[in-house]
């Protein structure tokens, strides 16, 4: 009986390996060479149209991973066969940039039809927002097929939300395969971008584990009540600069999330803080190895799934 459990679980192994495995980084050097300078000018235009939406274009990757896998499930509006992931509440009202890589996918369609997914779209411009804002490049894999359907309920379960505690956060993301280095690393994405008042008003009003002139400068935009809506930088000093300076803010009890400032408040996760806070090498090295370990998260390959030639949409 062990060895009949043992031999299941080399099985299991393998195929999860397999499904990786069969991602590469020259997926469509033959299909359509083009395909990735085609996907960097769109990320490049975007991002210098408006810096946030490198932040917003990485988030979108990491909520599609999360949720079913890499598979472009969160790009799907909803039918009248499934409501997707958008309306969840971890995404309502604040992901973004569906409408660039919409964009993107035109660009892409024009010089390739039907052979690059939105999946990969989304893995690849959330290398290319990284490396626009001066952050570490990485080698993306690809060969992703999208999803045909989508889940809101599954989005509901999956995505972090920001009141989460450390426990949680390790527990939901090593449900995931990733780590609590690959973890504290993914979170330093919060080096850029915004978010809204909604997300942080209880930490700002509530929470002691926070500097208190931080604090006190948070609340001139975010009431106790009413602008639900208005945004602050995740990291006040270069939220626009993808560094490490999100782990210096946390040293300095400057995280914005409740998510975030958990990472350094006498846990487990505060010895890889302390380190990416001071060596950025250390931290990009980590970044780009989490971000490849993310984007491999249960991708369909081979004949899984379709191409689809509109991003927001299952082919007809």
């Amino acid at each position: 009986m062990a060895s009949a459990s043992c031999l299941s679980l080399v099985v299991l192994v393998a195929m999860a390996s397999a499904a990786s495995a069969q991602l590469s980084s020259t997926f469509y050097d033959t299909s359509c060479p083009n395909a990735l300078a085609t996907i960097k000018a769109g990320v490049a235009a975007a991002v210098q149209n408006e810096a946030r939406m490198g932040a917003s274009l990485v988030r979108l990757h990491f909520h599609d991973c999360f949720v079913d896998g890499c598979d472009g499930s969160v790009l799907l509006a909803d039918t009248g066969s499934f409501v997707g992931e958008q309306g969840a509440a971890p995404n309502k009202n604040s992901i973004r940039g569906m409408n660039v890589i919409d964009s993107i996918k035109t660009q892409v369609e024009a010089v390739c039809k039907q052979t690059v997914s939105c999946a990969d779209i989304l893995a690849v411009a959330a290398r290319d927002s990284v490396v626009a804002l001066g952050g570490p490049t990485w080698t993306v894999l690809l060969g992703r097929r999208d999803s045909t359907t989508a889940s809101k309920t599954n989005a509901e379960n999956d995505l972090p939300p920001p009141t989460f505690d450390l426990q949680n956060l390790t527990t939901l993301f090593g449900n995931k395969q990733l780590s609590m280095t690959d973890m504290v690393a993914l979170s330093g994405a919060h080096t850029i971008g915004q978010s809204q008042c909604r997300f942080f008003r209880n930490r700002i009003y509530n929470e002691t584990n926070i500097n208190t002139a931080f604090a006190t400068a948070l609340k001139a935009n975010c009431p106790q009540s009413g602008g639900d809506n208005s945004l602050a930088p995740l990291d006040t000093a270069t939220p626009n600069a993808f560094d490490n300076g999100y782990y210096t803010n946390l040293m300095s009890q400057k995280g914005l999330l409740h998510s975030d400032q958990v990472l350094f408040n006498s846990g487990g996760a505060d010895n890889t803080v302390r380190s990416f806070a001071s060596s950025a090498a250390t931290f990009n090295s980590a970044f780009t190895t989490a971000m490849v370990n993310m984007g491999n998260i249960a991708p369909k390959t081979g004949t899984q799934g379709q191409i689809r030639l509109v991003c927001s949409k299952v082919n007809s």
